[in-house]
């Protein structure tokens, strides 16, 4: 789904995002929000107190404020807070491991992880929760989220790849330590815009959300400690200029590869929110970015682990020939 057209755009389950378009003309922003999203006017109108909405970049304040034609709306939706996802094995998950404590999953492209107020249903918890029904328990026993249900990490709606999910109380204590204190190695392929010139790098620069639009993430000098290593793998040149890099987290912020790589002047290609230039040969929601391997040590045992995904065909028809990634 485009995030510049007739309908909303729910990126990552907790966002809206859209272009007005005439049949939302000279209407009120607290019933267009209710309209496209099903929240009530009320939620809709503590949304505008909190702050969480703007047009055109800039906050507003009123619920009465009649919106127009070809304005811009985004707005942080609020997350969900009643009751429980149901599982629902019509929805594929791609099992890289499986152990009795944690899988690896391999989340596609266009996947939300979890439900929020944009989505709530056809997420990949709810096909988690229909294949590891004991996932549940860690909900149930006050460990997760109800919404979270065994949840260590998540990627973004539009990044593919590899994350890992727990399955039993020891898993999801150990797993999120090893994230907490960066025992867990996460290596991501991205391909930026423009030739970056260092063969390798670090971006130290912390990330909060944005004062003028707050859907989007920044670097700001009050925000949370972020770190994104980078090495390049290849310059291209054709059909433009484009850089391939392999890129590590040492922290885990919201957006934080997509921030930081578009704070040095070098955004993810095909980022409808920090980047430049548009692939149509990409789906519009879809940036080249993809988690390709997760290390971490096994709960039970303290062997290291290490798993991956290779890169899907759409990423890869992008790079022309054929590449060992």
């Amino acid at each position: 789904m485009n995030d510049r057209n007739d309908s909303f755009d729910a990126f990552d389950g907790e966002t809206l995002d859209l272009i007005l378009p005439p049949t939302l003309d000279a209407i009120r922003v607290d019933r267009v929000i209710s309209m496209l999203t099903g929240l009530s006017r009320s939620e809709a109108n503590a949304m505008v107190s909190a702050g969480s909405v703007s047009v055109n970049d800039k906050v507003i304040v009123k619920s009465s404020q009649v919106l127009e034609e070809g304005q811009h709306l985004v707005a942080v939706l609020p997350a969900p807070d009643t009751g429980l996802v149901d599982p629902d094995p019509s929805i594929p998950v791609d099992v890289v491991l499986d152990d009795v404590d944690f899988a690896v999953i391999n989340k596609a492209a266009g996947q939300v992880v979890h439900p929020g107020a944009g989505q709530r249903t056809g997420t990949l918890v709810a096909g988690l929760l229909a294949r590891f029904p004991q996932m549940q328990t860690l909900s149930d026993e006050g460990l997760s989220d109800p919404f979270r249900p065994g949840i260590v990490h998540r990627l973004d709606k539009g990044t593919s790849g590899v994350l890992v999910v727990a399955k039993t109380v020891d898993g999801l204590l150990c797993l999120r330590d090893q994230l907490a204190t960066r025992e867990m190695d996460r290596t991501y392929l991205g391909l930026v815009e423009g030739h970056v010139a260092e063969e390798r790098g670090v971006v130290d620069a912390p990330i909060g959300r944005s004062t003028r639009t707050p859907t989007l993430m920044a670097v700001r000098a009050d925000g949370r400690p972020a770190r994104t290593g980078y090495e390049v793998l290849e310059r291209i040149d054709k059909p433009h200029a484009v850089t391939l890099l392999r890129l590590t987290l040492d922290t885990g912020r919201t957006h934080q590869i997509r921030v930081h790589m578009s704070t040095i002047g070098h955004p993810v290609v095909n980022d409808p929110r920090y980047g430049h230039r548009r692939d149509r040969r990409l789906l519009d929601e879809r940036f080249w970015l993809h988690s390709r391997t997760l290390s971490f040590t096994h709960p039970r045992s303290g062997e290291r682990i290490t798993a991956g995904a290779p890169l899907p065909q759409d990423l890869a028809a992008l790079l022309g020939e054929k590449r060992d990634l």
